[in-house]
């Protein structure tokens, strides 16, 4: 089995939602960041990659017929050479809803676990994959000034437009539904609603959790500190 689809556009454009109408279409099991986020030992052939090293894409992409979101939308230039017969997904939404979205989501998320979390080692690869990947390496450290984010993404969306013959590429907005995403692979429109998927409202709780984590977890080992000094004496 090798990559038949992938998706070239960031995180936050509707990946999720895209994940998920492949899957129903026939074109799964779909790689997503998901992944890592469930097996987090998965970052380690990327950040492999990210930091210079040889991929492995047949292995790295073993048992999935398709790949959208981060990582993979990072390398969809060596992911087109290498798969030769795949079609490529770019979704789109418009520029300033997806800055938003990203900063309030899984911007929020990385930025909201502390540091000494990255020593943890379920989080150390995952940790640095977001930092080395995203944070710094697509968006140069400097994510948090809208206009650069913006600007990286055009560019992004610009160069695989430019990079991929039409054939290969479709420019694509989940609030287009199934009709031409069916179209571009060539098969039937389901019996069933186009799935939007948003993650919003989870991750915006998950980072309330960390934030409180970040205040018990320290309050909980000076307390068991203490009562370990005291059983001691």
């Amino acid at each position: 089995m090798s990559l038949e689809v992938i998706g070239a556009g960031f995180g936050r454009t509707g990946t999720a939602s895209l994940r998920r109408a492949l899957e129903i279409l026939g074109f799964g099991p779909c790689y997503h960041m998901f992944e890592i986020r469930r097996a987090p030992w998965r970052a380690a052939p990327w950040l492999q990659v990210v930091r210079g090293g040889q991929a492995d894409w047949d292995r790295t992409f073993e048992g999935y017929r398709s790949a959208v979101d981060w990582p993979a939308c990072s390398f969809y230039a060596e992911l087109a050479e290498t798969y030769p017969s795949a079609r490529f997904i770019l979704t789109q939404r418009p520029a300033d809803r997806w800055y938003e979205s990203t900063r309030e989501t899984i911007y929020a998320l990385s930025r909201a676990f502390p540091r000494w979390s990255a020593w943890l080692p379920v989080f150390r690869r995952v940790y640095a994959l977001l930092e080395e990947l995203i944070w710094t390496g697509t968006f140069d450290g400097r994510f948090e000034e809208r206009a650069h984010a913006i600007a990286t993404l055009n560019a992004h969306e610009a160069s695989v437009i430019a990079a991929l013959p039409t054939e290969r590429l479709l420019v694509f907005e989940v609030s287009q539904g199934w009709s031409p995403l069916c179209a571009f692979l060539g098969v039937p429109e389901p019996n069933e609603p186009f799935p939007h998927l948003n993650e919003r409202d989870e991750i915006a709780r998950l980072v309330r959790w960390v934030y409180a984590g970040r205040i018990l977890v320290p309050v909980l080992l000076i307390g068991l500190g203490l009562f370990a000094s005291f059983g001691l004496a």
